[in-house]
């Protein structure tokens, strides 16, 4: 390195280590912060070109026959400068209580171990039992040899067959079923590993029968996931949405995620965009389209020209079109209207249909991140403070004053996210107001450091749906469940890569939706799948099982003592 360059090295960590604050000149503590700025952009700048250079050296060694340079993991990151998690900065510290494992337990059998008579001294007095439980599991087959009757009818030319018990079709019986598609939809075990596990305990079973159990399965459970998707949106007002990428035969695909806490609904779809939102919150992939009061207003919302919205009125109203014969009405009279137009007429159509169609309850307000694909969908929008907090932990100051700066901030943010959290316990008008105030005095206010700044300014752009939850207490202040749903997906996406047909990305759907609503309803799904493939039905549908939890949920507390009482 040249002594100028040593030079101009030492300037930068000397104005690095300036703190503009001590500096009494105004019109030099100004100037100062112009420069630390400057340094933020440049490095920013210089970080962003040393990874495209990298790229393209990758790139060109690539095409010489070479590899690039490898990507290795760090072991551990440091500070947060990594780590975009807020974990640790939102949780508030609780006492920590340990609860009973064993009272959920159901005992199978009991056995009294008795104390060798012959090693008690003789003054040795019986004082009870002292009781230990011990889990265990057996694992076995249960090979039967079906012998079904035989007759035949001379006079009818016809015979007659014992039929097998339901749920032994296919010469397997509903137990090895059920835990078949438990561990791979459950346990997210792959194909290949359940045929070993099953050739070990002593199941003989093919690849080919294997992986149509586990696509072709759906025919029974699709009813069942469309019960759960209505049960679960009667169940709220307000539901989670959040999107996670998908592979179906080598084509990109977006699997969206709808829950709330008492159910989870996958979908996958070939766009990530409004249409296909719409298509998923209906559960139906045809779209049906009307031209009413809302379509204008839409319309004009997403910036349509006048000369447009005015031939679109001469079309026929509040009439319900499908997909066909409304792309027909615009290709014949609206004929020059241009992609993009295009796509804001169908998604304003598109939207008025869902809000006065019947079939489906209407979803009044999502929680979800400021996705553009999710705006207009409904009356409100609640936005995720997680997902807004994520933007300020990727900031990497590299001047030590912008660091303390945004330290600082991180602690106010989280603090704040914690008066919300006593808020929604809690509500009061006053309080409201207070919150209110301190919105605008936490992102309202010029800090020096400008990235931070910036994006402050962005955040206060989104009042509205940050603070919704002052309007309505019970709604979350994050799209966790969400995305934990998505995480779910991807978790069983890096375990199998991707689907190869449609018909297994439903099965992937139905059943991974299953899955996550049995366990956020204290239903066993291996027994819940047990019960369904013998046709027992001694497990109540999940519907029901939705409606029953909601109602229990929405009861007043001395309701439920008396109800308690009364079943004692």
């Amino acid at each position: 390195m040249t002594q100028k360059h040593e030079g101009e090295k030492s300037k930068i960590e000397l104005l690095q280590g300036i703190d503009p604050r001590e500096i009494a000149d105004s019109s030099l503590r100004q100037t100062i912060e112009i420069l630390l700025n400057i340094i933020e952009e440049l490095n920013a700048k210089v970080k962003k070109l040393e990874e495209e250079n990298q790229k393209l050296q990758d790139e060109n060694n690539r095409l010489k026959g070479e590899k690039g340079k490898p990507d290795i993991k760090a072991n551990k990151t440091s500070g947060f400068k990594k780590d975009h998690s807020s974990e640790k900065e939102r949780k508030t510290p609780r006492e920590h209580s340990k609860s009973s494992k064993n009272a959920n337990i159901q005992i199978e059998r009991e056995k009294i171990l008795e104390y060798p008579q012959s090693e008690l001294p003789p003054d040795a007095e019986f004082k009870g039992y002292e009781d230990v439980i011990v889990q265990d599991i057996v694992l076995q087959t249960d090979n039967v040899l079906f012998r079904k009757q035989k007759f035949y009818s001379a006079s009818e030319g016809k015979t007659y067959l014992a039929p097998l018990p339901v749920g032994y079709d296919g010469e397997f019986g509903p137990g090895v079923k059920a835990l078949v598609i438990s561990l791979y939809y459950g346990g997210n075990m792959t194909q290949g590993k359940l045929l070993e596990f099953l050739e070990d305990i002593g199941i003989s079973m093919s690849a080919g029968y294997l992986s149509n159990l586990l696509i072709k399965s759906t025919v029974d459970f699709e009813s069942e996931f469309n019960e759960v998707y209505i049960s679960g949106l009667e169940s709220s007002t307000w539901q989670h949405l959040d999107q996670t990428s998908a592979r179906v035969k080598g084509i990109n695909y977006t699997t969206n995620v709808v829950c709330n806490p008492l159910y989870t609904v996958y979908s996958t779809t070939l766009k990530k965009d409004r249409l296909s939102v719409l298509g998923v919150l209906q559960n139906k992939p045809e779209l049906d389209f009307l031209l009413n009061q809302l379509t204008y207003e839409l319309l004009d919302t997403l910036n349509i020209p006048t000369k447009w919205i005015n031939q679109l009125k001469l079309l026929p109203q509040e009439t319900v079109f499908t997909e066909s014969e409304f792309s027909f009405l615009l290709d014949t009279y609206l004929s020059k209207l241009g992609s993009q137009h295009r796509t804001r007429v169908l998604e304003a159509a598109a939207i008025s249909f869902y809000h006065q169609q019947t079939d489906i309850p209407i979803i009044q307000l999502l929680v979800c991140d400021d996705a553009p694909q999710f705006k207009l969908l409904t009356d409100n929008l609640a936005f995720c403070w997680v997902h807004e907090g994520r933007h300020y932990k990727k900031l990497t100051p590299f001047v030590a004053y912008h660091q303390k700066i945004l330290d600082d901030f991180l602690t106010e943010f989280w603090n704040y996210y914690r008066e919300l959290l006593a808020y929604k316990d809690s509500p009061s008008q006053k309080k409201k107001l207070e919150l209110e105030s301190k919105f605008w005095e936490i992102f309202g206010t010029e800090t020096g450091y400008g990235q931070l700044d910036e994006r402050k300014r962005l955040t206060a752009a989104k009042v509205s749906e940050l603070l919704l939850v002052l309007e309505y207490p019970e709604l979350p202040l994050h799209n966790n469940p969400a995305e934990l749903a998505a995480r779910t997906m991807v978790q069983r996406r890096n375990i199998s890569y991707a689907t190869q047909t449609i018909e297994g990305t439903k099965a992937w759907d139905i059943f991974m939706s299953l899955v996550a609503t049995t366990r956020k309803l204290g239903v066993s799904f291996f027994k819940y799948m047990q019960d369904r493939i013998s046709q027992n039905y001694e497990i109540p549908s999940l519907g029901n099982v939705i409606r029953d939890k909601y109602f229990l949920m929405h009861q007043p507390e001395s309701w439920l003592e008396e109800l308690f009482w009364m079943s004692g």
